[in-house]
Order: C-alpha cells, then sequence, then structure tokens
C-alpha cells in the first residue's frame, strides 16, 4: 500500500503529485489491470508467446543489415 505523509509548507497538490508518482513507481495499477480478468495459464503462455515474436519482428526491422 502507498502511503504519504503531509510535509510541512506542502500544499495539496504536491502531496497529490508525490502520491501518484509512487503509486505509478510501485507498480500497483499495472497489477490491478492485468488481474481484472482471470488468464488461464495456457492463454498466458499463448499472450507472451505472441508478444515474443513481435518483438523479434520489431528488433529485425530496425536492425541494419
Amino acid at each position: 500500500m502507498a502511503s504519504v505523509m503531509l510535509r510541512p509548507n506542502e500544499s495539496q497538490d504536491q502531496l497529490l503529485k508525490r502520491f501518484r508518482k509512487k503509486v505509478a513507481k510501485s507498480g500497483i495499477l499495472s497489477t490491478v489491470r492485468r488481474k481484472r480478468w482471470f488468464v488461464s495459464k495456457s492463454e498466458l503462455r499463448r499472450i507472451n508467446k505472441k508478444k515474443a515474436i513481435r518483438r523479434l519482428k520489431r528488433r529485425q526491422m530496425t536492425e541494419p543489415e
């Protein structure tokens, strides 16, 4: 759980900005988005395989020959 304490002479906007940065850095939102729906292990493997293929294709296209 990300938490921040109000510093002396700190505005609410600065506090909120600091909190958002902390949440983004901790990866909480990406975890929540990923776990929003159940994905079986076989589905996850298939998705990761597709991602790897796309990554390889992109590297081959940008790689000078």
